[in-house]
């Protein structure tokens, strides 16, 4: 299975966690916990597979362009997203973030298969609750539900893309690897530090709920364990 084969997982969870909110949308305290569990995998990930590929990367310039770069991008989308209104600024806000996740899959690929595939469940969890949150937004301008149902269908497509934008970095020089995966990088520290978990505190949160990202981050390390 290659990358793309592999971004038709998270694609499935999104519409699926689309189609389970239209019907009936889950109440903050589910919400808060699946945005801590999703954190700690996607922590877990980052740390454990893309972390150590950019330390051994060999070059620092590459590793602080690549991330400096990767941490703009994000602060830029966060602009665009503060300044999103009305339900085209809320797709067109949501498509950019699943588009570099997407376009962050596939360069986990690159650094190696079981980094990829560990990303992979990582972002499953987020999409999953990306497509819960998102239908229950689009509440407010869509009344009908299966518009609703199809447009986050639609946003999903965009993780394939961005995973085969990053598929020509393997091609690159290996320095050029380090600064795209030092990117990548970036943009899921950023996922993790300044929306999952600060969107969660802003919902119910008590000590169960809390313990729900220590659960997803231990989970990780223990796949990643018997994967070898």
């Amino acid at each position: 299975m290659n990358a793309l084969t592999y971004t038709l997982i998270p694609v499935g969870a999104a519409v699926v966690g689309g189609g389970v909110a239209v019907w009936r949308q889950p109440g903050p305290t589910l919400v808060s916990t699946i945005q801590h569990f999703a954190a700690g995998v996607v922590f877990a990930a980052a740390a454990g597979e893309i972390l150590p590929d950019v330390m051994h990367g060999g070059s620092p310039t590459a590793t602080l362009v690549g991330g400096a770069l990767g941490v703009l991008v994000m602060l830029l989308i966060k602009k665009f997203e503060e300044r999103a209104r009305g339900p085209v600024g809320l797709l067109a806000a949501v498509g950019i973030d699943i588009l570099v996740d997407g376009l962050v899959l596939g360069l986990a690929f690159i650094g190696g298969q079981k980094a990829g595939v560990l990303l992979t469940i990582a972002l499953t969890v987020e999409i999953l609750f990306l497509g819960l949150t998102v239908t229950t937004e689009l509440n407010d301008f869509l009344k009908s539900r299966w518009k609703i149902f199809a447009a986050t269908a639609a946003l999903s497509v965009l993780l394939p893309l961005g995973a085969i934008a990053a598929a020509p970095v393997h091609l690159l020089p290996a320095v050029m690897v380090t600064g795209f995966l030092s990117f990548g990088l970036m943009a899921l520290l950023y996922l993790v530090t300044e929306e999952l978990l600060v969107d969660a505190h802003q919902k119910p949160d008590t000590v169960w709920i809390s313990s729900a990202f220590f659960v997803g981050f231990l989970a990780l390390l223990a796949l990643e364990e018997l994967m070898g």
